[in-house]
């Protein structure tokens, strides 16, 4: 298998019983078994991988640099000062052939035919190959100056926001591609023949515990099918029962019917019977009603009788009612200075109140501002922090660069052949 598609090992579904003791080995086994997929190599030995790592980090490190170029040229006014005048006449040159082929793409955006949509195309082709040619013209000089390189970096950061935008939607992608290339390259160098042999065999294993394991899904399948057979025989059934029942109610149904209906009949025959006796029962209540109304005349002339003496008792008791209303209105007259006394009072704390209130709501925006005012603080230490973060790694990217540069420096020096002593013998001879 190669490094970038590993494939995870499939666990095994088949039912297994294991006891608490012996889960901690089990995990021991899987971390094993996963170091399988690991290399064991951690470091990159020989020159010549060395050298293709070398070239792939070079690679990466120059579409890094492509992306900083969009937000350095829109601040390149600010940063003329401390360049080289080669390197700013290079930019510039580069600024202007990107904005004439800009002006040349949005002006052919109608798409002509004919000989001026020719004479466009070989005029464009033409301003392609000036770009490419400027653009590996800026990468040389920035290469061979490595402090420009560091104050384009530092320049970059300060204009974040519009090279979050550029690199995003252009660039990003292929530096992300080149990191996952660069990941499964370092992998496939570390990883030794004999290695990669041990990883297809412990694949091939784990595909044919795959299709052990797809065998036992299989034959559960079945017993899963058997057993909602199962159910929907038991399922019939119940419906059968069911139906029966239903057919029983109906026939109480009809039975509560025919009770209720013989029970209205013995009703009927019932109140006929009772109407009857009601009859002799009329004409008793009307005997009772005379006796009943001369007592209720008696019992009239004894209640004029009692009403006179109440109508006396009445008059006597309004009387007093009138001298406890004046005795009433003294005692209120008295209890309403007290209130508007106690209200004048009020009025005067609330008053009182209300200047607290303005006091407090003074107090309350003021508080606000200051809790605003920690809050920016806060952000601002915290935009300082991601600052300084970013900043210490771009110093430590421009580091290693810089190391990898004088090695492949040292090794070029150290490489080529001392001319001038070869020569000084042939003269002397």
């Amino acid at each position: 298998m190669s490094a970038g598609g590993t494939t995870l090992p499939v666990e095994d579904v088949s039912p297994q019983i294991i006891c608490p003791g012996s889960q901690p080995k089990v995990k021991a086994l899987r971390e094993d078994s996963l170091k399988i997929l690991d290399p064991s190599k951690k470091k990159l030995s020989s020159l010549e991988t060395q050298r293709i790592a070398g070239v792939l980090e070079d690679c990466i490190g120059r579409v890094e640099t492509v992306a900083l170029l969009p937000a350095v040229l829109a601040h390149l006014d600010d940063m003329s000062r401390r360049l080289g005048e080669e390197l700013i006449v290079a930019l510039k040159e580069h600024r202007h052939l990107g904005e004439k082929l800009e002006c040349l793409e949005t002006c052919s955006a109608g798409g002509l035919e004919g000989p001026v949509g020719e004479a466009e195309a070989r005029e464009r082709a033409h301003l392609e190959k000036s770009f490419q040619s400027s653009l590996r013209n800026v990468l040389r000089l920035l290469r061979a100056q490595p402090a420009a390189m560091r104050l384009l970096k530092g320049q970059a950061g300060a204009v974040e926001g519009h090279l979050k935008a550029e690199r995003g939607s252009k660039l990003q992608g292929i530096v992300g591609a080149l990191r996952e290339l660069q990941g499964v390259l370092l992998e496939k160098l570390l990883t030794s023949p004999a290695e990669e042999r041990e990883r297809i065999r412990y694949m091939r294993e784990v595909t044919l515990r795959h299709g052990n394991n797809l065998e036992v899904v299989a034959t559960l399948e079945t017993e899963v099918a058997a057993a909602i057979k199962d159910r929907d025989t038991e399922i019939s059934e119940k419906n059968d029962v069911i139906r029966k029942l239903k057919s029983s109610l109906h026939q109480m149904e009809k039975i509560h019917e025919d009770f209720v209906l013989r029970t209205q009949q013995d009703a009927d025959k019932h109140t006929q019977s009772d109407a009857k006796n009601s009859e002799g029962k009329r004409t008793r209540m009307k005997q009772e009603t005379h006796h009943l109304k001369f007592q209720l005349n008696s019992l009239i002339t004894e209640n004029r009788e009692g009403e006179t003496a109440l109508r006396k008792k009445k008059y006597k008791v309004e009387t007093e009612i009138e001298n406890w209303i004046q005795k009433y209105d003294a005692d209120m007259g008295g209890k309403q200075l007290e209130l508007e006394e106690m209200t004048a009072i009020y009025e005067e704390e609330e008053a009182e109140l209300k200047e607290l209130e303005e006091a407090y709501s003074v107090l309350e925006l003021e508080f606000s501002q200051i809790k605003e005012e920690r809050r920016l603080a806060h952000e601002k230490m915290e935009r300082e922090a991601k600052e300084l973060e970013q900043q210490s790694k771009a110093a430590t990217i421009i580091q290693a660069w810089y190391r990898g540069f004088r090695v492949r420096k040292a090794m070029k020096a150290k490489g080529k052949p001392k001319k001038g002593k070869k020569g000084k013998g042939k003269k002397g001879k």
